[in-house]
Protein backbone atom coordinates (compact mmCIF):
# COMPACT_ATOMS: atom_id res chain seq x y z
CA UNK A 1 0.00 0.00 0.00
CA UNK A 2 0.82 3.50 -0.57
CA UNK A 3 0.47 6.05 1.69
CA UNK A 4 -1.02 9.65 0.16
CA UNK A 5 -1.46 12.96 2.07
CA UNK A 6 -3.71 15.31 0.11
CA UNK A 7 -4.12 19.02 1.02
CA UNK A 8 -7.42 20.53 2.51
CA UNK A 9 -8.05 22.60 -0.85
CA UNK A 10 -8.29 19.83 -2.81
CA UNK A 11 -10.15 17.75 -0.47
CA UNK A 12 -12.73 20.36 0.11
CA UNK A 13 -13.51 20.12 -3.79
CA UNK A 14 -14.12 16.33 -3.56
CA UNK A 15 -16.35 15.66 -0.51
CA UNK A 16 -16.25 12.48 1.44
CA UNK A 17 -12.44 12.39 0.36
CA UNK A 18 -10.15 12.02 3.43
CA UNK A 19 -6.96 13.90 3.66
CA UNK A 20 -5.04 10.69 4.17
CA UNK A 21 -5.49 7.56 2.05
CA UNK A 22 -4.24 4.25 1.87
CA UNK A 23 -3.97 3.72 -1.98
CA UNK A 24 -2.91 0.15 -3.90
CA UNK A 25 0.75 -0.24 -4.88
CA UNK A 26 0.88 1.58 -7.99
CA UNK A 27 4.06 2.02 -10.57
CA UNK A 28 4.48 5.90 -10.69
CA UNK A 29 3.02 9.32 -9.48
CA UNK A 30 0.68 9.30 -12.51
CA UNK A 31 -0.24 5.83 -11.95
CA UNK A 32 -1.03 6.80 -8.79
CA UNK A 33 -3.00 9.91 -9.33
CA UNK A 34 -4.79 8.16 -12.10
CA UNK A 35 -6.14 5.42 -9.43
CA UNK A 36 -7.31 8.29 -7.40
CA UNK A 37 -9.64 9.70 -10.10
CA UNK A 38 -11.17 6.47 -10.94
CA UNK A 39 -12.65 6.71 -6.80
CA UNK A 40 -13.03 10.71 -7.30
CA UNK A 41 -13.76 11.57 -10.94
CA UNK A 42 -11.74 14.93 -11.85
CA UNK A 43 -8.90 14.94 -9.37
CA UNK A 44 -6.42 13.91 -12.11
CA UNK A 45 -7.89 17.62 -14.03
CA UNK A 46 -6.95 19.58 -10.95
CA UNK A 47 -3.42 17.92 -10.48
CA UNK A 48 -1.94 17.40 -14.20
CA UNK A 49 -2.56 19.29 -17.21
CA UNK A 50 -2.53 18.16 -20.66
CA UNK A 51 -1.24 17.66 -23.31
CA UNK A 52 1.82 15.71 -21.38
CA UNK A 53 0.31 15.49 -18.70
CA UNK A 54 2.44 17.05 -16.36
CA UNK A 55 1.95 18.15 -12.85
CA UNK A 56 0.25 21.61 -12.98
CA UNK A 57 2.79 24.75 -12.22
CA UNK A 58 1.03 25.09 -8.81
CA UNK A 59 1.03 21.40 -7.52
CA UNK A 60 3.86 20.05 -6.05
CA UNK A 61 4.33 16.10 -5.28
CA UNK A 62 6.46 14.54 -3.18
CA UNK A 63 7.63 11.14 -2.47
CA UNK A 64 9.21 9.72 0.90
CA UNK A 65 10.13 13.68 1.37
CA UNK A 66 12.13 14.44 -2.14
CA UNK A 67 10.64 16.08 -5.20
CA UNK A 68 9.03 14.10 -7.87
CA UNK A 69 7.09 14.23 -10.97
CA UNK A 70 4.81 11.96 -12.74
CA UNK A 71 7.19 9.54 -13.72
CA UNK A 72 8.54 9.60 -10.25
CA UNK A 73 8.59 5.38 -9.34
CA UNK A 74 6.44 4.51 -6.71
CA UNK A 75 7.39 1.64 -4.12
CA UNK A 76 5.26 -0.81 -1.51
CA UNK A 77 5.05 1.49 1.87
CA UNK A 78 6.03 4.73 -0.08
CA UNK A 79 4.42 7.91 1.38
CA UNK A 80 3.74 10.35 -1.45
CA UNK A 81 2.74 14.29 -0.66
CA UNK A 82 0.55 16.62 -2.68
CA UNK A 83 0.78 20.30 -2.13
CA UNK A 84 -0.02 23.04 -3.32
CA UNK A 85 2.92 25.82 -4.17
CA UNK A 86 3.19 28.05 -1.80
CA UNK A 87 3.97 31.47 -2.90
CA UNK A 88 4.78 34.90 -1.11
CA UNK A 89 6.90 36.53 1.41
CA UNK A 90 7.22 39.60 4.10
CA UNK A 91 9.34 42.42 3.22
CA UNK A 92 11.45 43.36 5.67
CA UNK A 93 10.83 47.19 7.33
CA UNK A 94 14.11 46.72 9.40
CA UNK A 95 16.44 48.81 8.43
CA UNK A 96 20.29 47.78 8.06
Amino acid sequence: MIEVRLPSSLVALFPGTERKLARPDAPTVLALIEGLDADHPGMRDRLCTDPGPALRPYINAYVDGEPADLDSPLHSGATVHILPAVAGGCKSTLAL
